[in-house]
């Protein structure tokens, strides 16, 4: 009896990581082996990066607060402080949206805290 060996699926499934590893340098986008570990070690540092994209964006929205809070004579800690205590449903996103394009509307929720 002849071996079955269902090329179809297997020809399916390399198509669909090199269809992946296209845009890559040199052997890396068509050469099965190193486009497999290429694609796979790719995956691995875009869910890994997924995560670290939002860390670095509430990062850089803290900084942004406290340079402006700063600005107007109050650390970042004290502003959120009294923010929570107001009860002023603005996340750190907007707030940092703020303190960047519409400093008016910044100095507006300092007062409305103060």
């Amino acid at each position: 009896m002849p071996r079955s060996v269902n090329h179809v699926a297997s020809k399916a499934r390399r198509k669909k990581v090199l269809k992946l590893a296209k845009g890559s340098f040199g052997r890396r986008k068509n050469v099965w082996t190193v486009a497999k570990n290429s694609v796979e070690k790719g995956l691995t540092y875009a869910y890994r990066d997924r995560r670290t994209k939002k860390r670095n964006f509430r990062a850089l929205w803290i900084q942004r607060i406290n340079a402006a809070a700063r600005q107007h004579g109050m650390s970042y800690s004290e502003f959120m402080g009294k923010v929570h205590a107001k009860d002023v449903r603005l996340n750190r996103k907007t707030l940092a949206d703020l303190a960047m394009n519409q400093p008016e509307a910044f100095a507006a929720v300092i007062q409305s805290i103060r």
